[in-house]
């Protein structure tokens, strides 16, 4: 079965926001928001995530620690959990959504209006989903720089930078926004085919003629020759 472009490009968004969609909810678990390098200790590494601190050392060994209390976290860590919540949320609602709208989905296949509703709103939760991703990394981001920039902070104080989770989860949330606009962008095309219209109608002249020698299109026939003669 040949798919129209239109059905391409929503496959295409699909992948797209769901690759973003699993990227960020890898991006809300994983303890690899931030990296804390030693120089005392270059045998060990702290990682750092929103739920919980771990500590790498260098022969493989991992051992981690959730965090003790929600209240006792920075500000932008406590609104990051939520936001990222939120996002993975609105990510699964968005595919559902989406889901049942696809033109190559045969729910409500004699509802074309409901399935462009459903692919808006399926696009629309997938793009809150991307700002939502997009917000609270970029946020932590920018603490981060902040504090490893400060003055104010000894030089022999470690600092903390940047960790995998964050580029991964800028990723996630480019994804997942550009997945939304493009089924938003599918709702706009034209679903359907315009029939075509004939470009001439040809009219036929009835056979018969009506009484009296009258034809049908209100017109009176001319008599014949013969009928002339006496």
């Amino acid at each position: 079965m040949a798919w129209s472009c239109n059905t391409k490009v929503q496959l295409g968004a699909m992948f797209l926001a769901l690759f973003g969609w699993v990227s960020s909810c890898v991006t809300t678990f994983v303890p690899l928001w931030k990296n804390l390098n030693l120089d005392l200790n270059e045998l060990e590494i702290w990682t750092m995530g929103l739920w919980q601190v771990c500590i790498v050392q260098e022969e493989g060994a991992t051992e981690c620690k959730a965090h003790d209390s929600f209240l006792a976290l920075p500000l932008e860590l406590r609104v990051s959990r939520i936001l990222m919540c939120l996002s993975n949320g609105l990510g699964l609602l968005g595919f559902l959504l989406a889901s049942l709208g696809l033109d190559c989905w045969k729910a409500c296949e004699g509802k074309p209006d409901l399935k462009k509703w459903l692919l808006l709103a399926g696009g629309a939760a997938f793009g809150m989903s991307g700002v939502t991703t997009l917000a609270p990394v970029s946020w932590v981001a920018y603490n981060t720089v902040l504090e490893f920039w400060d003055e104010t902070i000894p030089n022999i104080v470690p600092r903390w930078e940047f960790g995998e989770a964050m580029f991964l989860g800028w990723f996630a949330g480019f994804f997942l926004a550009a997945g939304g606009l493009l089924l938003i962008y599918t709702t706009c095309l034209n679903r359907t085919e315009t029939p075509a219209v004939p470009s001439a109608v040809c009219l036929q002249r009835p056979a018969m003629e009506g009484p009296a020698g009258i034809s049908p299109w209100g017109h009176r026939s001319h008599p014949k020759a013969a009928d002339l003669v006496i």
